[in-house]
């Protein structure tokens, strides 16, 4: 501390001294306090505590609060006129004291009142040395240890002159850098790493070999060993193996998969005391701007975070086996490269709020776009591939043309260019698109509205339809020639799911 910091304290100011003899580790703890700085300019009364502990008990000085079980802490805190903050004890009311985070020594030449010292803390001074004054030889003897004691506390720790009695702590982090390792910590052990491995059949010797082909990240869903991940970091694998936080590889096997959604889940049988399921929340309410965290596995390295926000909401991708648009996706700006597909998006309570499912980059390396499929849609669709092992969704039974075609047409809707008989719609009397017997186009149905709703293009109906289940009965409007006309359609699910 300085000579100006030092001039700033009071007169009759009680101080204490915390000494660090061993540089950043508390190997001993001094206690010096004056309970009268100078008495008469002659002598001062000094009470020195030696407490000795191993260097494994440093954290006890970490915290903001001594430990209640310490007799020395409990005595020092009772001494009248003082309070603790983060292991300083100092006067209520100083003109200016240093920060808890130097080690002070203050003196005093001017005589002051004597201090009346708590009952608790006087039984520490021996019997023979309590009294109305301490001799003099005492006294000195008590400076002349804590002097020495001291100076060799400096010459072990290489202080410099100019800042003999400052002593660091060791680095703290800041409150929100302690909020993100915490969420590193507690959600590591629920993200796992998959390699997805293909049998390859060599040309000129037969043998048969399981070469990787791809590699992805996922997350426990439950005890009962679900993983949940994308559908592309499985698709086409005949051997699949997740590796836990501990190292622990397991064989998987694919409890069900949607392939619009790009969900998938898998199951292994692992003891349930390894098994931690990830938190999950909810995205209706999120909000540009949040602050977001990707853990997964990029190229390989495992467990890897990354941190961004919520660039933007109800953007939309398109399914990487089916080309279906998948509705209402998070953009974000957390790094999202190859291995991370599958990998959970946390908010800042770390609770899930997405699947990290693909990234906008003509590289195929993180661009500072990336998107993840809300956990809303995806908790809906496990649950259904973990009761029946499928997704029943509901269809119209029609193919239509892309959204260009139609508005080439000057018109907006969805042109059915297909609608067999045997399916919902054909059934409902849809028309599809066909040749007449003079090889003329003659243009089917184009349909506006669902249930009410208006429908301009193929995102538009496949977000109405993602709203009903099988059995329900829609009423579908459509454009015929220069009039429309209602129909009412009963949804069926997929032909391959019935």
């Amino acid at each position: 501390m300085n000579d100006s910091e030092s001039t700033q304290a009071s007169d009759n100011t009680n101080y204490i001294f915390y000494f660090y003899p061993f540089s950043q580790t508390p190997v001993t703890l001094l206690y010096i306090y004056i309970l009268y700085p100078f008495r008469d300019n002659r002598c001062c009364r000094v009470v020195t505590v030696l407490q000795t502990m191993a260097a494994a008990a440093s954290p006890l000085f970490l915290f903001p609060t001594p430990r209640q079980s310490s007799l020395t802490l409990r005595a020092l805190a009772s001494i009248p006129n003082h309070t603790h903050s983060r292991l300083l004890f100092r006067p209520k009311t100083p003109p200016s004291i240093p920060k808890p985070s130097v080690i002070s020594l203050l003196f005093s030449n001017n005589p002051c009142p004597p201090i009346t010292t708590s009952p608790s803390f006087q039984k520490l001074i021996p019997d023979k040395l309590r009294g109305s004054f301490f001799s003099s030889a005492i006294d000195s003897l008590y400076v002349l240890l804590a002097s020495l004691t001291l100076s060799f506390s400096l010459f072990i720790s290489d202080a410099g002159t100019a800042n003999a009695f400052v002593v660091t702590t060791p680095r703290k982090l800041q409150s929100d850098e302690l909020a993100t390792v915490r969420l590193f910590q507690e959600n590591t052990p629920s993200v796992v790493y998959i390699t997805n491995l293909a049998v390859r059949q060599d040309a000129f010797t037969l043998d048969v070999l399981e070469v990787p082909q791809g590699s992805g990240s996922g997350f426990v869903w439950d005890k009962d060993g679900h993983i949940v991940t994308n559908y592309h970091v499985i698709r086409g694998a005949s051997d699949l193996r997740v590796t836990l936080a501990d190292q622990s590889v397991y064989e998987a096997k694919v409890v069900g998969f949607d392939q619009d959604k790009d969900v998938a889940v898998l199951r292994i049988d692992a003891p349930k005391g390894k098994l931690r399921p990830i938190p999950v929340g909810i995205s209706a309410d999120l909000l540009v701007g949040q602050k977001v965290f990707a853990i997964g596995n990029p190229f390989g390295l495992d467990h890897t975070l990354t941190t961004g926000v919520i660039s933007g909401l109800r953007r939309e991708i398109s399914s990487a086996a089916t080309g279906r648009p998948i509705q209402d996706v998070i953009q974000t700006d957390a790094a999202i490269n190859p291995g991370n597909s599958g990998g959970p998006l946390l908010d800042s309570s770390g609770s899930l709020i997405g699947i990290n499912t693909a990234i906008y980059s003509p590289s195929g390396a993180s661009s500072g776009v990336g998107f993840s499929i809300p956990v809303d849609t995806v908790g809906g669709i496990v649950d259904q591939l973990v009761k029946f092992g499928r997704v029943t969704r509901p269809i119209l039974g029609i193919k239509f043309a892309p959204d260009q075609s139609v508005e080439q047409l000057g018109v907006s809707g969805v042109l059915v260019l297909d609608a067999p008989a045997n399916g919902p719609a054909g059934k409902a009397g849809l028309r599809p698109t066909k040749r007449d017997t003079y090889g003329r186009l003659i243009l089917g149905d184009i349909i506006t509205s669902v249930n009410g709703k208006k429908v301009t293009n193929g995102s538009d109906l496949y977000r109405i339809l993602d709203q009903c289940k099988v059995g329900d009965t829609v009423i579908v409007e459509v454009l015929r020639g220069d009039h429309k006309e209602k129909f009412s359609v009963v949804l069926e699910p997929k032909p391959d799911e019935s």
